[in-house]
């Protein structure tokens, strides 16, 4: 795969980002509308308003039902224009559009994905569960393209404008798609882009107090040389990028997390070297999602 098979970031695609009025889904509206703004792109918010269960649970032959439909449709509203006013704090001249969308929230942004260049939703704290519960996991599992997960992390500063782009990158296909997102954000935050390689998946350190260092020469050459194949191609685009290399004997989570306290982005693939055929999210996206301290890039190849 070369650099020009990604088909991602045509210069037209939106920024989409769910919304539900909570604190977390403010940070990702936030979030993407200074996205938007710098990679002038259009921003799409979407408000997910099941009113087919709301049909299905309540009679529709009671009074009620149209009160209760009408409420659920000022609520979308309502958390619309609050967000709207939210990205336009960011930027007057964004372009935005809102939307409200029938069905489940995850449902929602998983279609909504499959023509965004990138699809953002809102986390809180350390669950992972966040803006829609466990409709996080199921984005960043599901979705047709790059899911960013901006954590709700308290009072720590849940994004942040400068620092690297860190990527995780290991000898499987999906890795690709990952050093392709994560060149493209690097070039249009004018980032360091930080590639981060592990030999192993497993954390040695607990279980023998070994250092975290590949000490043995061929090994550390096979990486590296892994790790230039992974870069094939990314470089010549993206000739302004300066790229950083780090090689760690394992752990690649651990890594990840502590990059995550001083990036803007890490950014890794949906699933990785490890795990099971059909597996929709590794361990690694996993922890990210719930742990990192900066918003959390999960790619997915595109189909078709």
């Amino acid at each position: 795969m070369t650099a020009t098979t990604v088909d991602h970031y045509f210069p037209a695609a939106p920024i989409v980002v769910g919304t539900d009025g909570s604190e977390a889904g403010g940070q990702a509206v936030r979030w993407a509308a200074e996205t938007a703004a710098a990679g002038q792109r259009p921003l799409r918010i979407v408000h997910a308003a099941d009113l087919t269960a709301a049909h299905i649970l309540l009679d529709p032959c009671d009074p009620p039902m149209s009160s209760v439909t009408e409420a659920i449709r000022e609520f979308g509203a309502d958390c619309l224009s609050a967000a709207k006013l939210q990205a336009r704090a960011i930027d007057p001249a964004l372009a935005i559009e809102t939307a409200v969308v029938d069905g489940t929230a995850a449902a929602g942004l998983i279609e909504e994905s499959a023509t965004a260049h990138l699809t953002a939703i809102g986390a809180v704290g350390l669950s992972g569960g966040g803006l829609f519960g466990s409709t996080v996991l199921t984005v960043a599992a599901h979705a047709r393209g790059p899911v960013v997960v901006v954590r709700d992390a308290g009072s720590e500063q849940p994004t942040r404008g400068a620092g690297p782009v860190v990527v995780g990158v290991d000898d499987s296909e999906y890795s690709r798609a990952a050093v392709a997102s994560a060149f493209a954000e690097a070039d249009e935050r004018h980032a360091e882009l930080v590639v981060v390689h592990c030999w192993s998946d497993l954390r040695f350190g607990w279980f023998a107090g070994l250092p975290d260092v590949l000490a043995d020469g061929r090994a550390y050459a096979d990486a590296q040389e892994l790790i230039n194949e992974q870069l094939v191609g990314w470089q010549e685009k993206y000739p302004s990028v300066s790229v950083r290399r780090k090689i760690y004997l394992s752990g690649p989570s651990h890594h990840l997390l502590g990059w995550s306290t001083s990036a803007q982005l890490v950014v890794v693939a949906n699933r990785g070297r490890g795990g099971f055929p059909g597996l929709r999210l590794g361990s690694t996206g996993n922890a990210l999602i719930q742990c990192a301290r900066c918003p959390v890039v999960v790619v997915h190849q595109r189909i078709g």
